[in-house]
């Protein structure tokens, strides 16, 4: 079991406050830097950046939507940052969701699990040095070859909703979740081991994102509220929420409610974040733990707290 820190991209904080935060847990010892892709930085180009800015931290680029770059692409950004940083780089996908895939970039949503399946499949075969030559029904590359191979580098894939859940436990190294309370930890435990076995396979570690503030005051919760809420909507967030008993919200926010109108409970934070004194922190890291986490992602609050400092600090 392991503790690694998430860039969280707090839309209220400075672009380059992820580098900062990059920094302060590579110094701290974390094994692991998640380094995903909003609104700021290319999160191939970013992870270099960060490479070349601390001393040893794994980096896990990701989840990127696998809708959005093909696999040659992904491929490429994996090995690229692994030979100019000489860093050890694994890389994580997710669906996303319709608004990012084809309302930014234009590509067709339908389908998610099955372009999942494809895209780790011709990833693999690409990270491992081999010639891409794939016609799926989502997927169709032929004639490329890395030359700088990255066969170590792991794939993860995030995972929603009974389709994805099925590709990730049968197809990848590693599960990763996120805003999820550990009860729900425990259960996709379940379902991710059966689907491994039934494969034939080891079961995929599991991982899971937990946003952390320490002491966090007015401006911390607002900044995780409000980020919380633009995932009240998304594809397999909102059902989730909807299950741990906000409808009402959910609701909401799909009739195009602001993030910043929207009134999400402490309740609702308590149960998918870690939030509070050093102890309630680091206890409830061990609650996602024993239900069954094999890695906790920390993305720490910043709103009070620069770069996470504080939060990461009492967690390491």
């Amino acid at each position: 079991m392991s503790v690694g820190v998430v860039l969280p991209y707090w839309l209220d904080r400075p672009d380059g406050e992820a580098v900062e935060i990059a920094v302060e847990a590579d110094r701290l010892g974390f094994p692991t830097l998640w380094i995903g892709e909003m609104v700021t930085f290319d999160a191939f180009a970013l992870a270099t950046a960060i490479g070349l800015r601390t001393g040893g931290i794994a980096l896990r680029v990701g989840p990127l939507a696998a809708g959005v770059r093909s696999p040659v692409a992904l491929a490429l950004g994996v090995s690229s940052v692994a030979e100019l940083t000489g860093r050890r780089v694994d890389l994580a996908l997710g669906a996303s969701s319709p608004a990012i895939v084809t309302g930014w970039h234009d590509r067709p949503w339908a389908g998610a699990a099955p372009r999942m399946r494809e895209t780790v499949r011709a990833v693999r075969e690409l990270l491992a040095g081999r010639r891409i030559d794939v016609d799926g029904d989502h997927v169709r590359a032929h004639g490329f070859r890395l030359r700088q191979p990255v066969p170590e580098a792991g794939v993860t894939v995030a995972a929603f909703g009974p389709a994805m859940l099925r590709v990730a436990a049968e197809e990848a190294d590693e599960v990763v979740l996120n805003l999820v309370t550990p009860e729900q930890v425990a259960r996709v435990r379940e379902v991710v081991d059966a689907h491994a076995a039934r494969a034939g396979r080891p079961r995929p570690r599991l991982s899971v994102w937990v946003t952390a503030a320490l002491e966090p005051g007015p401006d911390a919760i607002r900044q995780v509220s409000q980020q919380l809420a633009l995932y009240l909507r998304a594809p397999g967030y909102a059902e989730m929420f909807v299950d741990l008993g906000h409808e009402t919200l959910v609701a909401q926010a799909k009739t195009g409610v602001s993030r910043k109108e929207l009134v999400v409970p402490r309740s609702l934070l308590d149960a998918v974040c870690a939030l509070g004194s050093a102890a309630v922190v680091r206890d409830r890291i061990a609650d996602y733990h024993r239900a069954g986490a094999d890695h906790v992602g920390i993305a720490p609050s910043t709103a009070d707290d620069p770069a996470g400092r504080r939060v990461l600090a009492a967690v390491v």
